[in-house]
C-alpha cells in the first residue's frame, strides 16, 4: 500500500539491495480465525523463510506502515462488529533483533474501516483513509513511537455511476509524494484521485488546486505508485480491472492522464476486481494483482512515456490476492491469496522482472491481507 518498506511507497519498490535478513510481518483477519499479526524469519539471500506464529493479537490488521527509523511498526484495525472493537491505528515496538512486537497505544481512526497507512518522511505524522466512511485523516508521533489524536480531518462528500459500490465516497489508497508536500488519496466510490497539500510541521492537510483528477466513471480508483523519477503516478482501479498513468507535476501536486490500460487479458471472460500495484525501483516494471482471475499482472514501463505493456499475467498458486510485497532486494515477491489462506513466494527476474514462483507457500496465516519486510539489526 506508496509506503517505506513494503507498505510504504520507497520500499515496494524492486532495487539492488544487498542480501539481509528480514523479519516478516503478514496482516490477517477476521477475528476469530486469525489473531492479528504473523511473523517469519526471511533471508533475503537463499530465500529461505521461517514461520515464527503469531507476533502480535490485533484486531483485524488491514494495513502496515513503518516508522523510519524502522523501530516502530503501525497498523489499521478495522472494525471487529460495529459498535466494537476497531477503527482505529495501533503502534507497536520493534525489536529488531528478535522480531518481538510490543504493544505500545491505539488512537481512533476518526471513521470505518481504515484501510490505507503512510508515515511522512519527518517520522512525525501518520496519515490514513477510512474507506467505509470516506475520509483522510493525520495522526501526530510522540518520539516513543506513541500516536496522538488527529491533527487533521476530511470528510470526502460524493458519489458516482455505480448504485452498488459508489453511492458514497469510499477512501483507499494514500500515498506522499516525494518532497512530502502533497497526500494523494484514491476514492473508489468517487472515482477520483485527491491531491492535499500536506504541512509536515503542522500535520494538517488542505484541498489542493485543482483539487483531484479522475479515472474513468465506474472504475474505482483504489491503490497508487509512484515512479522513482517522481514525475509519474500509476493507479489501479478495482472494479474497472485498470490502470491509469498520471503525469505528475511535482511544483504544483496535479495530475494529468496519458494511458489507461486492463490489469487483465484480452481473452479473460470472468469477473475480477484489481487490488494492489507497485512499481520496481529501477522504474522499468509495474505490478497489480487481480482477485478473480487470480494473478499478477507484469508490465514493462517505457523508458520515454512511462506508458505499459503488459508483459505477462502470472497465476499467484491461490485465490484473491488482495496484497503483494517486493523484498528490500527487489529479488522475491510474495503475494498474499486472502482467498485460500496462502501467501505464494516467487522470484523476480532481475532484468525483465517476470516472476517465477520458487515453491516455498506460507499457510499459517489465514486469510492474509498484508505483508511487510523489517530489516533484521
Amino acid at each position: 500500500m506508496t509506503k517505506s518498506w513494503i507498505c510504504a511507497a520507497a520500499l515496494l519498490l524492486v532495487g539492488g539491495a544487498q542480501a539481509a535478513e528480514y523479519w516478516v510481518y503478514v496482516a490477517a483477519y477476521p477475528r476469530p480465525v486469525s489473531k492479528g499479526i504473523y511473523a517469519y524469519r526471511f533471508d533475503s539471500g537463499s530465500g529461505k523463510v521461517t514461520p515464527l506464529g503469531v507476533a502480535a493479537v490485533t484486531v483485524n490488521p488491514e494495513d502496515f506502515a513503518v516508522h523510519p527509523n524502522h523501530r516502530v511498526l503501525f497498523v489499521a484495525n478495522e472494525y471487529d462488529n460495529p459498535g466494537e472493537a476497531g477503527n482505529t491505528v495501533s503502534s507497536f515496538a520493534i525489536d529488531t533483533g528478535t522480531g518481538k512486537l510490543t504493544f505500545l497505544n491505539k488512537i481512533s481512526a476518526r471513521g470505518d474501516g481504515p484501510c490505507s497507512i503512510v508515515v511522512d518522511k519527518t517520522g512525525k505524522n501518520l496519515l490514513l483513509t477510512n474507506c467505509g466512511s470516506g475520509s483522510v485523516a493525520v495522526l501526530p508521533i510522540a518520539a516513543d513511537g506513541r500516536l496522538g489524536e488527529a491533527t487533521a480531518f476530511i470528510q470526502h462528500e460524493g458519489s458516482s455511476v455505480n448504485p452498488m459500490r459508489q453511492k458514497g465516497p469510499h477512501a483507499h489508497g494514500i500515498v506522499l509524494s516525494p518532497d512530502n508536500r502533497f497526500a494523494l488519496v484514491s476514492d473508489l466510490g468517487l472515482d477520483k484521485v485527491l491531491v492535499y497539500r500536506f504541512d509536515a510541521a503542522k500535520g494538517t492537510l488542505a484541498p489542493n488546486d485543482p483539487p483531484f483528477a479522475k479515472v474513468a466513471p465506474g472504475a474505482g480508483s483504489r491503490h497508487l505508485a509512484f515512479h522513482p523519477n517522481g514525475k509519474i503516478v500509476y493507479c489501479i482501479s478495482e472494479m474497472g480491472s485498470s490502470m491509469t498513468t498520471f503525469e505528475y507535476a511535482a511544483g504544483g501536486g496535479t495530475l494529468k492522464e496519458i494511458q489507461t490500460v486492463s490489469t487483465l487479458p484480452a481473452d479473460f471472460k470472468g469477473n475480477n476486481i484489481a487490488a494492489e500495484v507497485q512499481v520496481n525501483r529501477a522504474g522499468t516494471v509495474l505490478y497489480g494483482s487481480n482477485r478473480g482471475h487470480d494473478s499478477i499482472a507484469v508490465f514493462s514501463i517505457d523508458p520515454r512515456q512511462f506508458t505499459l505493456t503488459p508483459l505477462e499475467y502470472v497465476p499467484t498458486q491461490g485465490k484473491m490476492p488482495r496484497y503483494f510485497g517486493i523484498d528490500p532486494t527487489g529479488k522475491y515477491l510474495f503475494a498474499a491469496n486472502q482467498g485460500s489462506d496462502n501467501v505464494v513466494v516467487f522470484a523476480v527476474d532481475a532484468k525483465s522482472g517476470k516472476l517465477t514462483p520458487t515453491g516455498t507457500v506460507l499457510t499459517d496465516a489465514p486469510q492474509p491481507i498484508c505483508v511487510e519486510f523489517v530489516e533484521r539489526k
